[in-house]
């Protein structure tokens, strides 16, 4: 296997763990404690807010698997710290790590929008596994505490791939517009992430769904590598917008999440096209976006996009989004 292939396969693998290690902890341990609700919003604001700042620092340090090391040192050290602390420490370690993987396989990718979409996938089944055990508490714990460690001590000893030598492009004008595009782009698509439901998720339909997401993440990087970002884009989103008319059937919903979920990789690469000298507060400030489309419903706010109307609406509005932003970033 060659080396860009094998730390492919590290982080993502690391990716499933670490998420998986958090999920597991905010709700074996802390879930259910009095101030539940500021936990999430703590962690929450760490692990994916905080990823802006982190990128920004891990840009200007070359050894960019010490920094996924670090976040896989954290997450565990979470798991011996009290409540609030634990979410704070456990949500920083998570942002640390994902920067840390995240510049990395975009070094490795080059170009390329694959490698980036397979790195990202992996989490979901973390979120959904470690979610699913916390609550039932039929994991223990200090067995990812365990696991974390050895990855970080895998990240350290893989050797680093170091970038591209591009300079930035200038700051002109289409360049911040692309840069906005991409960033409301993943707000409304965290967002509908947070509402999405369907009458059938019910059994063996909710895996299928996690299945979904996992898959079409995965996926949309191959499809942009091979069609072009904007024909992936217009394919994906216009889909899914019809399906999503149709998700009264739970074939037609895990479609539409499937096809939904395939820009992931796509606003991502674009991003770092965008500011390939800058590579970690490209995926930072994107991560930001996923809090901004997060708090909402943390705060109470009615329900905006509902029923296969709305959601189909908000395929259609991040179409147009991601489309003017590629145009405007003169990426294909």
């Amino acid at each position: 296997m060659c080396p860009k292939h094998l730390r492919l396969l590290a982080y993502s693998l690391g990716h499933f763990w670490v998420d998986f290690s958090c999920a597991l902890l905010m709700f074996s341990r802390l879930s259910g404690q009095s101030g539940w609700a500021l936990c999430v919003l703590l962690y929450n604001f760490c692990a994916f807010a905080l990823q802006m700042p982190v990128g920004l620092l891990a840009d200007r340090w070359e050894r960019k698997g010490r920094t996924a090391a670090l976040g896989c040192g954290l997450a565990a050290l979470g798991w011996v710290l009290p409540p609030f602390l634990a979410a704070v420490i456990a949500g920083v370690g998570n942002a640390c790590f994902h920067v840390g993987g995240g510049i990395q396989v975009l070094n490795d990718g080059g170009d390329r929008a694959a490698p980036l979409g397979v790195f990202v996938s992996p989490g979901a089944f973390g979120i959904f596994f470690g979610t699913l055990l916390g609550s039932r508490s039929a994991f223990p714990g200090w067995l990812t505490g365990v696991g974390l460690l050895l990855f970080a001590l895998s990240f350290v000893l893989l050797r680093t791939e170091i970038g591209d030598s591009l300079e930035d492009p200038p700051l002109d004008r289409n360049i911040l517009w692309a840069l906005a595009c991409c960033f409301w782009v993943v707000v409304l698509r965290s967002y509908l992430g947070m509402v999405l439901t369907f009458p059938w998720k019910t059994g063996g339909w909710t895996i299928g769904l996690v299945c979904a997401l996992v898959l079409g993440k995965a996926a949309g990087g191959f499809l942009g590598d091979r069609l072009g970002m904007i024909p992936a884009a217009a394919l994906s989103l216009g889909l899914s917008a019809v399906l999503f008319l149709l998700s009264g059937s739970p074939i037609a919903g895990a479609g539409a999440v499937f096809l939904f979920n395939m820009t992931m990789p796509i606003t991502l690469w674009a991003a770092a096209r965008l500011l390939p000298r800058q590579k970690g507060f490209a995926f930072g400030s994107l991560t930001f976006a996923l809090f901004l489309g997060f708090l909402p419903l943390w705060l109470g706010w009615p329900t905006l996009l509902s029923g296969g109307s709305g959601y189909a609406a908000g395929a259609l509005c991040s179409l147009a989004l991601l489309v003017l932003g590629l145009r405007w970033g003169r990426l294909s």
